[in-house]
């Protein structure tokens, strides 16, 4: 028998950044994302060796353990077996083998949230497995839990929540871990329409998002007015967000990203680099509206919002970079399990 999971990534359209403590703490943070039809894979089958067997198939990594109790975090599958640790400290695991097996539709540390899914599509596979009594908001929290307390792990707290409900939705963050997810009932003829224009480019350039959010954090630890107030309007950016998609009035939204794309560069030095910047000129001036890069910044995914019959252009001047357009769809849901 084989516990499968999936959870889909998520494309930040409002508000990055502003999840991350201690500013979400002090402030209240605020974001607003969409999940795509990309998706982190979480697979769970016992086997009669008493082992314990991770394989990470996009990564060509494979680790295997003797049962015991708890597993040693080596730097290798790391996230596989921060989860196994936590399940296995909270409920229990049946004594034999296991073959945990996940994959990625997109390479790691790309922005679109693949770690922290990837922890929630683990999850989902035990909860199925375990039949453990987790609803939405309690997986979102344990995947939160285990990569910022046990794992050390950087990072906001969206793409937990993003990869379990699914959908459209604006979340607003507070302080001791507070928050509020508000689903949102965007028409869908609205919903075509941005998909349509909304084009997702991966321009295959290197990141380490965590010193990037490292910075950040300390730009708020230090009161440094710049980025402080960077965020300020970036939390301002996801209400014109919200409000433009729940009106219709889809002719902001390009201008609306433009807008969080020049604030978010003043939260952290790395956040755009020359490169960045030449493939965001190049897709403004081929007809995109607006842009921004997705998750922490440094490299990953970017996307541009291309108007009318625009998106055939951009896609064009975009192509001399190196990059590769990737096609997606919204999806309505969240994190799915079954058994096979």
């Amino acid at each position: 028998m084989i516990y499968r999971s999936k959870a889909p990534l998520r494309i930040g359209l409002a508000g990055g950044g502003t999840d991350v403590s201690p500013y979400c703490d002090r402030y209240g943070g605020a974001i607003l994302n969409a999940t795509i039809s990309l998706h982190a894979h979480a697979h769970i089958e016992q086997i009669p060796e008493k082992e314990i067997i991770f394989v990470a198939a996009d990564r060509n990594e494979t680790e295997t353990w003797p049962i015991r109790e708890r597993l040693p975090l080596t730097g290798t599958l790391d996230l596989h077996k921060g989860v196994y640790n936590r399940i296995l400290q909270d409920h229990g695991i049946p004594d034999s083998g296991l073959r945990i097996n996940s994959y990625v539709d997109v390479p790691a540390g790309s922005g679109l949230g693949t770690s922290s899914t990837l922890v929630v599509a683990l999850i989902g596979a035990f909860r199925e497995m375990l039949s453990l009594p987790l609803g939405e908001y309690d997986i979102a929290q344990y995947a939160y839990s285990i990569e910022r307390n046990d794992l050390g792990l950087a990072g906001g707290r969206q793409d937990q929540y993003a990869a379990t409900f699914g959908d459209f939705n604006f979340m607003e963050f507070f302080g001791s871990e507070k928050m509020i997810i508000n689903p949102l009932r965007i028409k869908t003829e609205y919903l075509h329409e941005v998909e349509n224009n909304l084009l997702l480019y991966y321009t295959d350039l290197s990141r380490e998002s965590a010193s990037i959010i490292r910075e950040q954090q300390q730009n708020v630890e230090d009161n440094y007015h710049i980025a402080i107030e960077a965020m300020h309007q970036l939390k301002e950016q996801s209400l014109m967000m919200k409000d433009a998609l729940l009106r219709g009035q889809l002719d902001r939204i390009g201008d609306i990203l433009d807008f969080g794309f020049r604030c978010k560069r003043k939260m952290a030095r790395e956040i755009s680099n020359d490169a960045i910047e030449e493939i965001y000129e190049s897709a403004l001036a081929s007809g995109a509206s607006g842009g921004k890069i997705s998750g922490a910044g440094g490299g990953g995914f970017m996307i541009f919002y291309c108007p009318g019959t625009s998106r055939h252009a951009v896609s064009t001047a975009l192509c001399k970079f190196g990059g590769q357009i990737k096609d997606y769809s919204f999806t309505k849901y969240g994190l799915t399990t079954w058994t096979s």
